[in-house]
């Protein structure tokens, strides 16, 4: 059998861990822990960021360091990757984790003064007096989120301090399934795979419980029994198949499943280079795109709703013009415990110097600047097993033209979502691109 390097080895350990300790928080877990600690070695400048991270986790020098970790429910999206229903404190000492603890934000929120002000439109949609915990994450920039989750935090009476604030969404047990392959456990009937997950779960605590005799309290302790069979599998898994949740794991961290705060400066930067602080990008001056939804109120839905962009860049007029078309499709037929009409608050992020010129489907458009950006918003509604496509029209800065290059940038939470582009250049001549928006995208000319 092929022989892995201290590299491989080193890597495997450090990223597993990680999201093995995410893994547990998705399921909302109690007294869950892992004691695999590796040694360390030198290692090589293209692995400087897994190398530096794993030395930060493991280092045996008698600190303590703790965490906020906010699980993100992306089937009800939010700006910064889903519905935070739960948050989690996690405490690492000498490459060991000391404390693993979650709160559910239905009891935490209630602590918190009703003394905030909403941002638009929550007030308006979810019928709020106030901006708790559970919706901080309004922002598509993950810095702002976390920062902002402290302070909700806080003003609950928190008493922790912490060293940085990780973001998990529920890709990651799908991910760990890929690999591990379907998985059976006690006092569950079906089976688990990677496909089905998710959505089995979602029934199983929101309505199977009552049927299976279940108390309302106890509803979520088969979790802990999923946790344990999958921490079971993934430790016996053989060395090449070690190499394969690897990759699945890496993967999470560039689609934005996983994003990480650290208020270490130097952390900061190493996670920022490596695009997994999931920040927006307000350096950049050329053409720019961010589609931002926020399900207010349309409970699971996000599970359904299929998304596509179209966008087609005209440099050949006067003045460069962009036509933007977002389509939702809303798979889901008919009403039930997870889903309903769907309804976003879309935010579109566009070069600071663009002006909208006309709009589809995109109703008393709000307008705002953040990160180096102008953005449009509006309420967008699409009904159960129906299609509708957004379309904005703007113009776009005129030195665009001279050297056009366009980034996307990517919703944290939303994967797999195809982008069609189409440039027509000064001389008229029209090139199509495609792509699958599963990490940013850049175009260059």
């Amino acid at each position: 059998m092929k022989q892995y390097t201290t590299k491989f080895w080193i890597k495997f350990w450090t990223i597993s861990t990680i999201l093995l300790v995410a893994f547990y928080f998705v399921l909302q877990l109690r007294n869950a822990g892992l004691s695999e600690v590796v040694d360390y070695l030198p290692i090589s400048q293209e692995n400087k960021t897994i190398a530096t991270l794993a030395e930060y986790f493991y280092k045996s020098d008698d600190i303590e360091r703790t965490f906020l970790i906010l699980f993100q429910n992306n089937m009800e999206i939010r700006p910064g990757g889903g519905y935070i229903g739960s948050f989690g404190i996690l405490k690492v000492k000498n490459g060991e984790i000391t404390l693993l603890q979650t709160h559910d934000l239905s009891n935490f929120d209630g602590r918190i003064p009703d003394t905030v002000e909403p941002p638009y439109p929550m007030k308006e949609t979810l019928h709020i007096p106030s901006w708790k915990m559970r919706d901080s994450n309004f922002s598509p920039d993950f810095t702002v989120n976390a920062k902002k989750a402290e302070e909700f935090y806080y003003m609950g009476q928190g008493g922790e301090k912490f060293e940085g604030v990780i973001g998990i969404t529920t890709n990651v047990l799908t991910s760990l399934l890929k690999v591990t392959g379907p998985i059976q456990v006690e006092g569950y009937a079906g089976t688990l795979a990677d496909e089905n997950a998710i959505l089995e779960l979602e029934y199983q605590v929101e309505k199977a419980y009552v049927d299976q005799g279940i108390p309302l309290g106890e509803r979520k302790s088969i979790m802990n029994k999923i946790a344990q069979e999958i921490i079971k599998q993934v430790f016996a898994l053989s060395a090449v198949k070690k190499m394969d949740l690897y990759d699945v794991m890496t993967e999470d961290l560039n689609r934005k499943d996983i994003q990480i705060y650290f208020k270490d400066p130097a952390l900061a930067e190493i996670v920022k280079k490596a695009n997994w602080d999931g920040r927006v990008d307000a350096g950049w001056k050329q053409d720019y795109l961010m589609t931002v939804d926020a399900n207010l109120g349309a409970w699971k839905s996000d599970y359904y709703v299929k998304r596509s962009i179209d966008y087609i860049i005209d440099l050949a007029q006067d003045v460069p013009v962009a036509t933007l078309r977002i389509n939702y499709n809303h798979t889901a037929t008919k009403k039930d415990f997870m889903t309903k009409d769907y309804l976003s608050y879309l935010r579109v992020y566009v070069p600071q110097e663009a002006w909208m010129t006309k709009a589809y489907n995109f109703d008393n458009a709000k307008f705002g600047t953040e990160f180096g950006k102008k953005y449009f918003g509006s309420i967008v509604k699409v009904s159960l097993g129906q299609s509708k496509t957004v379309e904005i029209n703007y113009t776009l800065p005129e030195k665009l033209a001279d050297n056009y290059n366009l980034k996307i940038q990517k919703q944290a939470g939303i994967n797999d979502e195809p982008v069609a582009i189409h440039l027509i250049d000064r001389n008229g001549v029209k090139t199509d691109y495609e792509a699958v928006l599963n990490s940013d995208f850049i175009l260059n000319k």
